[in-house]
């Protein structure tokens, strides 16, 4: 998720781990342990761009992470405050990091990236219930918290604050994992319906919201992608087909980085050629603009030194283009009728 939904998670966390006793140092130790774990972003800085990728939401989300370093940073702070009267032990302190630290990967698990909460096996979890970026989560969160922090410590008020804080977020995450359910199912009968022979759906919600949602659906030669609002008037969902085109890169996907990047895809990707040079798309962070064939994850494919080597390459967004991606955004959110027009391509 977002920092600030993982700062507000981790400053809740902190408070009900540990408020009663030391107060808003409690939150703000909280809220710094909830972005420890993406410090691995850092990486960028001096790692290449597939092991970079490799590295985010890897050792730093794992439960190996938050057992190691809880102790470790409770020592450190019961050192720092061990002079005030009536703080918090080591033993308490550790306690507030590891719920803070665990609480991270685990709120990540349901974002389409995922985490490798089970580090060091080779396993990267991912529910695809939430989108990173989901302000129905955040704000209501927020709120509560905010109002948590300027009630008075260890009063009733607060902790009912700070608990119905955790209970609506919690509440709301289980109803993204119904609500991709049922958009699931949606996809799948408009594709039998529809005649459509595939072999694999992957199904997430779109920015900012729970109520569109998106399905990469793999087919033998290519990939349909399709979207569904809650509030569509009609179920049938149109498909719009992109040629996966991946032989193109038959000859070189044995290539130490190219075997790395398929493996971080998991077969969710086309292959494009532009300008004589070679770009690979991963399919599951959704496009620019609908059946527009630009994809926000690309990687261009570079031979350097006699090596193919992977390069992701920055979207090309600006702040100008904001108001015209939300405004076509929440029209489709209301349920777009041109959508529900468009023909299926198979």
């Amino acid at each position: 998720m977002d920092s600030l939904t993982q700062i507000v998670l981790g400053a809740a966390v902190g408070e009900a781990t540990l408020g009663k006793k030391v107060g808003n140092k409690a939150m703000l130790w909280g809220a710094i342990a909830g972005t420890i774990p993406d410090l691995d972003v850092l990486g960028r800085s001096f790692l290449d761009d597939i092991t970079a990728l490799e590295w985010h939401r890897g050792i730093s989300h794992s439960l190996f992470f938050s057992l190691v370093a809880a102790p470790v940073l409770g020592w450190l702070l019961h050192q720092f405050h061990k002079k005030r009267k009536n703080e918090a032990t080591t033993k308490q302190w550790s306690w507030l990091f590891f719920m803070a630290l665990v609480t991270h990967p685990l709120l990540d698990c349901h974002t389409t990236w995922g985490t490798q909460f089970l580090w060091p096996f080779d396993l990267r979890i991912a529910y695809n219930n939430i989108n990173v970026v989901d302000p129905m989560y955040t704000l209501p969160f927020l709120t509560l918290v905010l109002m948590a922090l300027f009630t008075r410590r260890g009063t009733d008020k607060r902790i009912k604050y700070n608990k119905l804080g955790l209970v609506i977020s919690s509440l709301y995450m289980l109803v993204t994992i119904g609500l991709k359910g049922v958009s699931y199912l949606t996809f799948k009968h408009s594709l039998e319906e529809q005649g459509i022979e595939y072999s694999a759906i992957s199904n997430r919600p779109t920015m900012f919201n729970s109520m569109l949602w998106t399905a990469n659906v793999e087919t033998k030669d290519s990939f349909l992608i399709g979207y569904y609002s809650f509030f569509d008037k009609d179920k049938h969902v149109p498909y719009i087909g992109h040629v996966k085109d991946q032989e193109m890169i038959d000859s070189i996907r044995d290539e130490p980085q190219m075997a790395r990047l398929l493996k971080i895809t998991k077969g969710w990707y086309v292959v494009r050629e532009k300008e004589n040079t070679l770009y690979l798309c991963d399919l599951r962070f959704g496009e620019f603009e609908e059946g527009s064939d630009e994809f926000v994850f690309t990687h261009k494919l570079v031979k350097e030194e006699g090596e193919w080597v992977v390069h992701q390459v920055d979207p090309k967004f600006s702040f100008s283009d904001i108001p015209t991606f939300m405004g076509v955004l929440f029209d489709r959110i209301k349920g777009n009728e041109q959508a529900l027009k468009k023909p299926s391509t198979k």
